[in-house]
């Protein structure tokens, strides 16, 4: 089956059957992690995975709504939840919680802890694609492809990196380069922005040392398997314990202090351990069926917000998953990013149960009656600037050619 091709009710059905298939592995996994690591630090043994179903009880009310917004929704929310996420951002440099690894990245209000660059990525996902496809006709001028959308996601990467949260910045600047690749940007920007960002993270990574002792791990973990490469050295023993099966739920060996961070960034590895390969295969193929759910969406998609949007909400969840993984397995280094559905922490999987409601909404609009309100005003100011096959090209074309964004340019 090609994509765009089958049942046009696939995307939902792999979108709702894959997120809360991994909501329900997180949880297990979280619980059989979590209770050994408060046993060991003193905490209440419960307290971890019950805090993670609350996060998930709440999630699927928000899920279920987001998946019933219109499109018009979303295009207005977008301008209110950036200035918003920028309101907290700038609060967590003045009054964050600082974490043991000595990052700035909470915001803790009584009872209740946030990360507000978790959702950051949801703005800047709003935010972008309802920029560009308000500003569609005039891509073709690069001021207008790169202003204000890259100096906003940059601002926003700043305040993420102040925090000392590199790993989220990565994600951040994933979208900008989702939603830059969509509306056809040329490649000679890429390379510009990809050669710009290189040197950024170098220079981040050597003004810190934690971060410099993080990546000489990633090249040599066994060097120092009792320092920088303690946690590396540890998720390939649980990985390489499970086998094809895996030692049983609960049954892992790892988790009992032996592996830092093994319910949040560190959780594939008890997967691995405890569900063995065919487990961890499975957990993969879950996410490459949001992955694919979403790519076609993006490719179905007539109006160009929800083309950006899908996108980039599938480039955000993509990327992270693959750092996270990478991290995990050794051929990244330790970037501290959150397994998403999996991972414990409400502040990642609030936005992600959010995002993917989004794209459920979306998959209805594509096909189901068209969307009224703005849209419509931007499907039909779309086709009606695009005539006979220029227009289903569109429509069927995840990246909208560059020689037709020129000509619009000219013609405005």
């Amino acid at each position: 089956m090609r994509i765009g091709e089958g049942h046009p009710s696939l995307p939902r059905y792999f979108l709702i059957g894959g997120t809360f298939l991994l909501i329900a592995v997180g949880l297990l996994e979280v619980y059989s992690a979590s209770t050994v690591h408060n046993l060991l630090t003193g905490k209440p043994e419960l307290g971890t995975i019950e805090r993670q179903a609350i996060s998930a009880a709440i999630g699927i009310p928000i899920m279920v709504i987001a998946a019933r917004l219109p499109v018009r929704f979303y295009r207005a929310l977008a301008y209110p939840l950036l200035i918003v996420t920028l309101i907290m951002l700038m609060m967590v440099l003045a009054l964050g919680e600082v974490s043991t690894g000595g990052n700035q990245n909470w915001l803790v209000f009584g009872p209740l802890t946030i990360q507000p660059s978790e959702f950051a990525k949801f703005a800047l996902v709003l935010w972008g694609a309802d920029l560009l496809a308000r500003k569609e006709k005039r891509l073709a001028s690069w001021d207008h492809l790169i202003v204000p959308l890259l100096p906003m996601a940059g601002l926003i990467i700043g305040l993420v990196m102040l925090g000392g949260d590199m790993g989220t910045s990565m994600i951040i600047g994933a979208i900008a380069f989702a939603l830059l690749w969509i509306v056809g940007a040329p490649g000679r920007l890429f390379t510009i922005l990809t050669g710009s960002a290189a040197g950024l993270a170098t220079i981040a990574v050597l003004i810190r040392p934690s971060r410099v002792r993080r990546f000489t791990a990633f090249l040599d973990p066994a060097s120092d398997p009792q320092g920088t490469g303690f946690q590396a050295m540890h998720s390939f023993s649980a990985l390489s314990t499970g086998g094809w099966f895996g030692v049983g739920v609960g049954a892992s060996r790892e988790k009992w202090g032996s592996l830092p961070e093994a319910q949040t960034d560190f959780i594939f590895a008890i997967i691995g351990e405890e569900l063995g390969l065919i487990g961890s295969l499975s957990v993969l193929a879950l996410f490459a069926l949001i992955g694919y759910a979403g790519v076609r969406i993006a490719l179905r998609a007539q109006d160009t917000f929800v083309r950006l949007a899908s996108g980039a909400v599938t480039a955000w969840l993509m990327v992270q998953v693959m750092i996270n993984l990478g991290a995990v397995l050794g051929v990244l280094p330790i970037a501290g990013v959150p397994l998403p559905f999996v991972s414990y922490g409400g502040s990642s999987l609030l936005p992600s149960m959010a995002a993917i409601g989004m794209l459920i909404s979306f998959a209805r609009t594509s096909v189901g009656a068209p969307e009224t309100g703005d849209g419509a005003a931007g499907r039909t100011d779309m086709l009606s600037t695009r005539a006979g096959a220029a227009s289903s090209a569109v429509a069927g074309s995840g990246r909208p050619r560059p020689q037709a964004q020129r000509k619009e340019g000219r013609t405005t």
